[in-house]
């Protein structure tokens, strides 16, 4: 048993950091590979302790990669991968890795409806975890980019007939309201702007555009196309840490 200390945790991506206390020695590191070029059908192996069985290895396939996975606070991870290896209770934090040994993901959940392995487990990709654990080594917590909008339920969009993220009310003092971002009228129930894009790359609901964000990162300007009274306008906004505004 070794002591730890907490560093940092981000309840959104399912990852803490732990400072190791004493050692007599550095456990050797994992080899990191990169989720950016992985295949479906490439092979895969979980490492964890399921059920409190130790030192447990499954191997499975990469089954499916760029799923959507629901977090912490109705947020939503995309790039998600899926693998057959078998994922139980006690492998969640354990690695994912490729057939060279290499770090490809982080361990976190699988679905099972009857409560049973059924073969569909999901791991936070590396390329995640290598934006997100320097942060919490730094500060303890992970920006969250935005800008500051509530958008409507994807349902009642879909309803409408818009393809698109519809803004329902803009945050006072937010990016978005610095803007010029209108949300729905109060008084009249008309609509405002319809976000269609990020720097020329189309999204459709909140998700997408938060995971735009996300990749993009703060301090940086970004265009969205928007649908404002059926004409097609660009808005340059820059996303802030909305984490931290609601601290």
């Amino acid at each position: 048993m070794v002591p730890a200390t907490l560093v940092g945790t981000d309840p959104n991506y399912d990852l803490a950091v732990l400072k190791l206390g004493r050692v007599t020695a550095a456990p050797p590191p994992i080899a990191v590979g990169t989720s950016a070029d992985l295949k479906v059908g490439q092979f895969t192996y979980a490492i964890g302790n399921p059920f409190g069985l130790d030192h447990t290895l499954t191997t499975g396939v990469v089954s499916a990669l760029q799923r959507r996975l629901p977090t912490a606070e109705g947020r939503e991870l995309s790039g998600v991968i899926q693998t057959d290896a078998a994922i139980n209770p006690g492998n969640s934090g354990g690695p994912l890795l490729d057939s060279a040994g290499r770090l490809i993901g982080v361990n976190t959940a699988i679905y099972s409806p009857s409560g049973a392995s059924a073969g569909i487990g999901f791991a936070i990709p590396v390329d995640v975890v290598n934006r997100v654990v320097p942060n919490l080594i730094r500060t303890g917590r992970t920006p969250t980019p935005g800008i500051g909008i509530v958008a409507a339920n994807e349902d009642a969009a879909a309803r409408l007939g818009i393809d698109g993220i519809v803004v329902v009310r803009v945050l006072p003092g937010s990016p978005a309201a610095a803007a010029g971002l209108q949300g729905v009228d109060p008084a009249t129930g008309d609509l405002g702007d319809v976000i269609m894009g990020v720097n020329g790359r189309p999204v459709r609901r909140l998700a997408d555009l938060t995971a735009a964000l996300e990749a993009l990162g703060l301090g940086r300007a970004v265009t969205l196309q928007v649908e404002r009274d059926g004409r097609a306008i660009t808005v340059s906004v820059t996303p802030a840490d909305m984490g931290q505004r609601r601290r």
